[in-house]
């Protein structure tokens, strides 16, 4: 197992640092007064838990199969797509060098978002005090040669994860990639009502492929403005969440502030909310996938309520090769490195009665 530059510190107030093992996955835990984060460093940095503490409440979306480790999958063989969706625990993925379906690009083939979900990372602890912790995790991408660095940061008392993100270029000739945050919310917080806020004049592009049988929540083929669609029996609202059994669907939200790209989801009490700050001059896409529990076959079998509202460089989810071609693929030049920033929050609302 891979060790850590620091040890950490054997504490249990303020921030502190909870290095462990889970399904055989080592598992870093940030925590403070208010917050805990779960992040399965042996298998991407997934994070897997978005707790607010005083309520217990977590935000994050886990699949009903649960945290799979992917060393472990009975040695079934895997297709393109499987090898992401049968590990797939929910929860939060790093997104890169390709997004969405299986694609091929300058000789390489990849798989359903790949390929840095599935490997382990490397972890340093570069803070950690009672005031504030920070780790870094880091990963080498096999399929085009790249390093990510990542740091995860948190203040104590604050329901605050702060992410600041490179990708370097180790090659001597280009590099074209897409890169995204795969984040999903589910129960027990989403529910029916709850409301999806955006920046106004945010542009809305339909994917123009269908979805899955039964239709799809959308008709509209052409960009229109955030957040009313054309549905088949009427206008709908994009920006509040339906009853489960609604079509499922995936669309591409743009036109995002470059300075300060946002979104924010609440609860149908308006008491609780979460809010997810980014870079949009490196990710001025947003996906909107819809999964209410429509798709009855593979691989979600109806079992699914859950969204997904995710920065990404480039769109549409159909691959790398797509997204070179449309001209939104990031292309790294050769020895250059490109940062990026990204804060997630907890939202509470003490005048609706929460405490």
């Amino acid at each position: 197992m891979m060790t850590s530059r620091l040890t950490p510190c054997q504490r249990n107030w303020g921030t502190r640092i909870h290095d462990l093992v889970f399904q055989d996955m080592r598992l870093i835990v940030l925590e403070n007064e208010v917050l805990r984060v779960g992040v399965l460093a042996g298998k991407g940095t997934d994070i897997i838990e978005l707790n607010y503490k005083p309520h217990d409440l977590d935000f994050v979306w886990l699949s009903p199969q649960g945290v799979c480790n992917p060393a472990q999958s009975g040695g079934i063989p895997r297709d393109l797509v499987a090898t992401f969706v049968e590990t797939y625990p929910g929860g939060w993925q790093e997104v890169f060098p390709n997004g969405g379906a299986p694609s091929a690009w300058a000789g390489a083939q990849y798989g359903q978002h790949d390929e840095v979900f599935a490997v382990p990372w490397e972890v340093d602890i570069v803070e950690d005090t009672e005031t504030s912790i920070a780790v870094r995790f880091t990963a080498r991408t096999q399929k085009v040669p790249t390093v990510i660095n990542k740091t995860l940061r948190m203040i104590a008392g604050e329901p605050q994860l702060q992410i600041e993100e490179q990708v370097t270029n180790t090659a001597d000739v280009p590099v074209r990639a897409m890169w995204g945050h795969h984040v999903t919310l589910g129960p027990p917080f989403l529910a029916p009502g709850c409301r999806i806020r955006l920046p106004e004049a945010v542009k809305v592009i339909p994917h123009k492929e269908p979805i899955a049988p039964g239709g799809r929540r959308v008709t509209d083929t052409e960009p229109f403005a955030w957040p009313y669609g054309q549905g088949k029996t009427g206008p709908v609202d994009l920006s509040i969440v339906p009853e489960r059994g609604t079509p499922s669907d995936i669309m591409y939200l743009s036109d995002f502030p470059e300075d300060h790209a946002w979104y924010e989801v609440t609860d149908p009490s308006g008491r609780f909310g979460s809010r997810l700050e980014w870079d949009a001059r490196v990710m001025p896409y947003l996906w909107y996938w819809q999964e209410f529990g429509a798709t009855t076959g593979y691989p979600w079998y109806g079992k699914n309520y859950n969204i997904g509202l995710e920065p990404f460089s480039s769109y549409p989810t159909n691959g790398l090769a797509e997204a070179v071609e449309n001209g939104t693929a990031l292309e790294l030049e050769p020895g250059s490195t490109v940062d990026f920033q990204l804060t997630w929050s907890v939202l509470v609302n003490r005048e609706r009665g929460s405490r």
